[in-house]
């Protein structure tokens, strides 16, 4: 006899300070360990299966991410009792926001989806200790109108090659920014943090290995008068003389959401 799979979109959101990114890794913390074996808990009887949206890097958080859970035999039978098990049994730096049941049609790795990222950074003096799981702090003068042009360079259809690492023969460089713009900061706040902070919006269908993390230290660059808004727009052309290799730091990037189509 066939077996019954039942599929089921969750969403979730973690502080990724402590936590070495998304994939499963022997002897260290990941999202999707911490998911895996809370679901082993809080179902002990099912058999299952996850597959995360996307990978992100060590200390990386996610206001809004999300993952599959592909079940065999058995549906869940009270979605929101499973939410309450599941955010009862999850580490406090983890918790799910939502369950829907889909169908077999959807794969959350090529179903058509619009990723939001937000890196949250601050200049000049060093920040609150508190601040550092959520916000990338540079003790130095940046020209944030020289950024703010540079970040706009960005949107738009254009060539990636310099502004990703480890690429193979299939990687495709061509990539659609839907927004790219500094702001100061208005969707976090804490009483630690200092007066003045601003995020680097960027979004996209689809993201090359570190490519955010680059575009953000390449505007760090620019801030710091070591590149020019006119080497951006060069950079954006696949010229392989202008290959970026600043990665900003990873705890100032946060998926801050990851939406479908059609869904």
């Amino acid at each position: 006899m066939q077996r019954k799979r039942y599929y089921y979109l969750i969403k979730i959101q973690f502080l990724g300070y402590r936590l070495h990114g998304w994939q499963k890794q022997p002897d260290v913390k990941t999202v999707e360990g911490l998911v895996t074996k809370t679901l082993r808990w809080a179902m002990p009887e099912a058999k299952f299966k996850i597959l995360g949206s996307s990978r992100t890097d060590a200390m990386v958080s996610a206001q809004e991410s999300a993952f599959e859970l592909f079940l065999d035999n058995e549906p869940l039978d009270d979605l929101d009792a499973f939410l309450e098990v599941f955010n009862l049994n999850l580490p406090q730096d983890i918790r799910a926001l939502t369950v829907e049941e889909v169908d077999a049609k959807f794969n959350i790795i090529q179903h058509p989806k619009v990723k939001e990222y937000a890196y949250l950074f601050s200049f000049g003096e060093k920040n609150h200790p508190f601040c550092a799981p959520l916000m990338a702090n540079f003790m130095v003068d940046l020209d944030i109108e020289e950024m703010q042009k540079a970040a706009r360079l960005f949107k738009g259809i254009h060539n990636f090659r310099n502004y990703c690492v480890r690429v193979s023969e299939n990687s495709k460089f061509e990539r659609e920014i839907n927004n790219a713009e500094i702001t100061d900061n208005d969707l976090f706040s804490a009483s630690f943090f200092p007066k003045q902070t601003y995020i680097f919006h960027v979004h996209g269908e689809g993201f090359l290995r570190h490519q955010v993390r680059l575009m953000m230290g390449t505007l760090i660059q620019v801030g710091k008068g070591e590149l020019s808004v006119e080497q951006i727009q060069q950079s954006l052309t696949g010229t392989p003389d202008l290959q970026m290799d600043y990665i900003a730091p990873a705890s100032g990037l946060i998926l801050n959401k990851v939406g479908f189509r059609d869904l």
